[in-house]
């Protein structure tokens, strides 16, 4: 018979329940989301600063793969309602201090804007395969002639698709591992990386990759700092957020955040890139990968992470 003193009912194990309710479904949302968001955000700078013909896998190839990421995405955001029928109602109303609300109309209107986008390349990427009907050149042309004037807000919206992202946790209070502004700034950071990873796939063009490589080793450092502060403003607040930080500063998350996601997933990347732009002979693939499933760790990571926190009062 084993023996044990409570001194307090707060001491006894499970008497705060444990709600768990976002499964695999939020975190690959997320990161399909934050891909979206940086591959469509230099798409558009690189369209404004009138660069399109130098940066043609930036420009005109990797946007191809938005459409079918946000598509993808909103499924997953699908299959995790509970009332599946009911989703029409997020667009009968506009809550601008709902970041759901946010999340749900830039959604409606980034998701056809990067439609448009591709669709605008898709007879000069693939020439033989003529899919216009005649009514739908001249709107194609409509939609050539003016690709700067939509490259501005489709630049825009992707920055709000980035940082919601990570807003759609901060703004869940409860959570102490969420509650925190560096959230935002890290997802559109992060979402960034991985846009110019797929980029880097796809490209076939030594300099385009140098100038996305340097891009991807400035975000990965600022991604870097902005881990850094987020677990040292942990560390200087609220018992909760000490506790919180403690699942990644020692607890059981500590192993896969600093192995996959730190170690493998930014560090070796950026060291890889930086060798590459050196002139060593380092396959693309490699650094783009590791880029890429870092992302996507990290997304898991926060989400299970966020929801085993709580304040308890």
């Amino acid at each position: 018979m084993k023996e044990e003193l409570f001194v307090s009912g707060r001491s006894i194990p499970n008497i705060d329940p444990n709600l768990n309710i976002w499964h695999w479904q939020i975190p690959m949302y997320l990161f399909l989301g934050g891909l979206a968001a940086g591959i469509l955000f230099f798409a558009g700078v690189f369209t404004i600063l009138g660069k399109e013909h130098k940066m043609r896998a930036t420009v005109k190839m990797a946007p191809l793969v938005v459409p079918a990421a946000l598509v993808v995405g909103l499924f997953m955001l699908f299959l995790d309602l509970k009332h599946k029928l009911f989703f029409w109602q997020l667009y009968t109303t506009i809550r601008l201090e709902s970041p759901m609300s946010w999340g749900a109309w830039v959604l409606m209107l980034i998701t056809p804007l990067s439609i448009l986008w591709a669709a605008s390349y898709l007879t000069e990427l693939f020439p033989g395969w003529d899919w216009r009907y005649k009514v739908l050149k001249d709107f194609e042309g409509w939609l050539i002639k003016n690709r700067v004037s939509l490259a501005w807000p489709m630049t825009i919206l992707s920055v709000i698709l980035g940082i919601y992202t990570g807003i759609l946790l901060s703004a869940f209070n409860a959570r102490p591992l969420w509650n925190t502004s560096i959230l935002g700034p890290l997802f559109l950071v992060s979402g960034m990386s991985t846009g110019a990873a797929v980029i880097l796939l796809m490209s076939k063009d030594h300099k385009e990759r140098k100038i996305i490589g340097r891009i991807d080793i400035l975000l990965i450092i600022i991604e870097l700092f902005l881990i850094t502060h987020l677990l040292m403003g942990y560390q200087a607040g609220s018992e909760a957020q000490i506790n919180a930080a403690a699942l990644f500063l020692g607890g059981s998350f500590t192993a896969p955040f600093f192995t996959f996601v730190v170690l493998l997933g930014l560090i070796l990347p950026a060291l890889l890139e930086t060798m590459e732009l050196r002139g060593w002979s380092v396959p693309v693939i490699i650094p783009a990968l590791l880029v890429l499933a870092g992302g996507l760790i990290f997304r898991f990571l926060m989400v299970e992470a966020g929801q085993l926190t709580r304040y308890l009062y």
